[in-house]
């Protein structure tokens, strides 16, 4: 029996009637609505272009979910059989994750785009981190408790974080002091179990970072990593089950021989403010964690650590390229003055979100 994604964080949700959104099975499967223009036909075919190219290597496709074809299904929006990809649910075996959309590039849009697509997306860039940073948060989940549940903000505000903001999140998403105590800085109580270690996150990152800095296949615009751990793990002290995957591929561009700067500069970034998380301990208050056992959690596995620093130093010379491809896209469209901010349906729940991610 099909039913809603219980843990979407960012995209179309099925839940409600009329919604036409992604659904999973017992199985394990995840059915993603098949886009019906060029979106679509472009996401199936980097899916089967990746389950057959020998040129990538067994350890970068565990970044990808599972590709099990296409199937029509009946649709959550109650307007019959439509096709489907079908996935790997990534959320199967979880019983609370913690996740995070990471939407990756300072540029979400092709070259390739009409006009009115890149307009769009434009508008989307500006007024998020994607342009200052090289990526944005397009939703996210974290764990508090059993009787709380989870603080899901919704994806409007969370798209629209500014810089700052951002960076505070990175933060929280690995502290336990996000129950009712909000006043607190993030204590970043789990980061060396979630982002650090020789199977954590960052680690994750650095593997994947070393195949884009040689991969001329594919451009990814408007791709996502999802970040993910189980917080109960790390209260008690097991292997939290951190990881990333890379997700949405309905504007994948074949490469010819040229390296993906936009998604490799992002990358970058992204691992940069990771690591700094590792390396400056005094920007957390380690000392206010919600239980006496989370010290044993936050002082293990420091193993990658030390060799972090270097890692985000050496990375200038891509963030450089990353900032020259994203400032020669500007003769794309003639008049961009009218691209301001007209969401204000957004503003309360964005200003809620800045208050709870800077602890006010």
């Amino acid at each position: 029996m099909l039913k809603a994604s219980q843990h979407q964080v960012a995209g179309h949700e099925a839940a409600g009637i009329g919604n036409l959104g992604p659904l999973v099975d017992e199985s394990g499967r995840f059915y993603k609505p098949l886009q019906g223009d060029e979106r679509g036909f472009n996401e199936v075919a980097f899916y089967n272009s990746l389950s057959t190219n020998s040129e990538i290597p067994e350890h970068i496709t565990r970044f990808f979910p599972r590709f099990y074809g296409t199937q029509n299904v009946e649709a959550s929006d109650g307007s019959g059989l439509l096709p489907h990809l079908v996935l790997e649910d990534l959320a199967l075996g979880r019983a609370n994750p913690s996740i995070m959309d990471i939407k990756i590039g300072s540029r979400t849009w092709a070259p390739e785009s009409s006009e009115k697509y890149i307009e769009k997306c434009l508008k989307k860039d500006r007024e998020s981190s994607s342009l200052p940073l090289g990526f944005r948060i397009s939703g996210l989940q974290i764990y508090r408790s059993k009787e709380l549940g989870f603080w899901k903000p919704g994806k409007k505000a969370a798209q629209k974080l500014s810089a700052e903001d951002v960076k505070l999140v990175l933060r929280r998403f690995i502290s336990s002091n996000t129950l009712n105590d909000l006043d607190l800085k993030p204590d970043c109580a789990f980061a060396s179990t979630v982002y650090g270690g020789s199977t954590g996150i960052l680690s994750q990152l650095l593997e994947l970072k070393a195949w884009f800095e040689d991969q001329t296949l594919y451009h990814l615009y408007s791709c996502s990593v999802l970040v993910s751990f189980e917080k109960e793990l790390a209260l008690e002290g097991k292997n939290p089950g951190a990881q990333i995957k890379l997700i949405d591929f309905a504007h994948v561009y074949e490469g010819r021989g040229v390296i993906d700067h936009n998604f490799l500069g992002g990358l970058c970034s992204l691992i940069k403010f990771i690591s700094e998380i590792l390396t400056a301990p005094s920007e957390c208050k380690i000392e206010v964690s919600a239980k006496a056992d989370q010290k044993n959690v936050t002082d293990s596995d420091n193993g990658v650590v030390a060799d972090q620093k270097n890692v985000t130093d050496s990375d200038n010379g891509v963030v450089a390229d990353q900032k020259n491809v994203t400032d020669s896209d500007n003769g794309v469209v003639a008049d961009q003055k009218n691209l301001t901010d007209s969401d204000n349906g957004v503003v309360v729940d964005q200003k809620n979100f800045t208050n709870y991610v800077s602890g006010n």
